[in-house]
């Protein structure tokens, strides 16, 4: 017999977002049911932001000792321990875990059945032996890497996000198939630790601004990692430990193959049908307000297509949240001002609109900003000036968009966050005071360029001469 549970909100997916919806609502008195049939935490933690994360912090740390020269202090013999640095990357995703833990989320109040959940009907979902009839089901089950229908790719034992990070000895020669964030910044890692990188993509960072990111491509071509774009890749193979990748024009041998090109909603395990849930093979189809063909059934994060960050996931549960455990039923989701960054360095990170998707909307109603990161002295002090910030307003100041690509870009991006989230003008930014000397400053530079060509014209011209005569 199988056992029944009855709750208030039942969420199926421990991951970011499903694990802030399952706390809030314990903690808010709601009978709270949780399912996750694989690691607590969910992608970002096991196998995606924070080993990544780590990862990068033990290649800058080998790319520092040896970039010391341009400051005068002489590298030493440098020596990468990749035993050591695996340790570090479990020892960080351990030390998180407490946090995301069954233990942890039982205290607070939620009931945490570790099976995959399935749903029998509209309103009953399988998880295991249990049945869970739910008054409101949230989905948060995430997404997994996509792996494209390259021919002899499923017979050879490629690396994805999953699995690279089990690594304990370097790469001899990564070969990466894909060109976006993940692929990029899993490249200039293991090349600053060590390895030989080639990158094979049909294009690099195609959501992100091409003149930015020019400039981050030039920079991993600097340090020696092989870019190859707008090739088709004919086959691979492996055979006495080199995969082979063929394509049109030459075959590449490596050690390890990374597949790097996109995700995929994880919905397979769902029996949606069942639910009255649509969906796609980009994710559940929902609305604003988050709700999917199932008044009763929610989705947030990956699961439900668009943009797949765990910040994404993290702010869908607070609409969640309102919504159903405080009545707020106007609350719908708004992205907007959602943010995005890449960490490989330069950082390259863009919040808004583009300066492609704004021309197209507002057509010649728009004003292109730019600032250079060699025009601010903090950037030139550190020798970090290889950069730029690019800001899109509209004729009337109403900032759009902003993208920047230069050290420390996903930090200096958040001041036009909050303004396009705030809906304020250019004229915001350019009052703004900044601690010098400050890479933040290269903001206010660039917003207060807005205001060049009328403050230097003829007609103010005229204005200052005669108030000069005022006295």
């Amino acid at each position: 017999m199988s056992e029944i549970i009855k709750a208030d909100i039942c969420i199926i997916g421990a991951g970011s977002g499903g694990l802030s919806v399952a706390s809030g609502a314990a903690q808010l008195g709601k009978s709270t049911v949780l399912i996750e049939g694989g690691k607590m935490g969910g992608d970002c933690l096991n196998y995606g932001c924070v080993p990544s994360k780590a990862l990068i912090a033990s290649a800058s740390a080998a790319h520092n000792i040896k970039d010391t020269a341009k400051y005068g202090v002489m590298p030493q013999a440098l020596h990468v321990d990749f035993t050591q640095v695996h340790d570090h990357i479990h020892d960080v995703i351990a030390g998180i875990a407490p946090h995301d833990s069954v233990e942890r989320f039982e205290e607070l109040g939620v009931k945490v059945i570790q099976e995959y959940g399935s749903f029998e009907s509209k309103n009953i979902l399988r998880a295991g032996d249990k049945l869970i009839h739910a008054k409101r089901f949230v989905i948060s089950t995430g997404s997994s890497p996509s792996v494209p229908p390259i021919p002899g790719l499923a017979d050879v034992p490629y690396l994805t996000n999953e699995t690279i990070f089990d690594l304990k000895s370097p790469p001899v020669h990564l070969i990466i198939i894909g060109g976006g964030p993940i692929g990029l910044e899993m490249a200039q890692s293991h090349r600053r630790l060590g390895a030989k990188v080639t990158v094979v993509a049909l294009a690099f960072m195609e959501n992100d601004d091409p003149e930015l990111v020019d400039i981050l491509l030039e920079s991993l071509a600097d340090e020696g990692v092989i870019l190859r774009d707008k090739v088709g890749i004919q086959n691979i193979s492996h055979e006495n430990g080199q995969f082979s990748v063929s394509l049109e024009d030459e075959t590449i041998t490596g050690s390890h193959l990374l597949v790097a090109t996109g995700r995929k909603p994880n919905i397979d395990r769902l029996n949606l049908e069942a639910a009255g849930v649509d969906f796609t093979r980009f994710g559940i189809n929902v609305g604003e307000n988050l709700r999917t063909t199932n008044k009763a059934i929610y989705a947030i994060g990956d699961v439900a297509g668009g943009a797949g960050f765990t910040h994404k996931a993290g702010y869908d549960a607070g609409i969640i949240i309102r919504r159903i455990v405080f009545g707020m039923f106007w609350a719908k989701a708004d992205y907007k001002a959602l943010p995005h960054a890449t960490y490989t360095s330069p950082e390259l990170a863009s919040v808004g609109l583009s300066e492609k998707t704004a021309t197209e909307r507002y057509r010649d109603n728009i004003t292109i900003l730019k600032w250079p990161y060699a025009e601010n002295d903090r950037a030139r002090a550190t020798r970090a000036t290889k950069g730029m910030v690019k800001v899109i307003t509209t004729k009337k100041g109403l900032i759009l968009g902003a993208s920047i690509v230069g050290k420390s870009a996903d930090e200096i991006l958040a001041p036009w966050t909050l303004a396009i989230s705030q809906g304020l003008k250019i004229s915001a930014m350019a009052n703004m005071i900044s601690p010098y000397p400050t890479l933040g400053e290269i903001n206010k530079r660039a917003a207060s360029s807005f205001y060049t060509k009328s403050l230097f014209s003829d007609k103010t011209k005229r204005i200052v001469k005669f108030l000069s005569f005022l006295g």
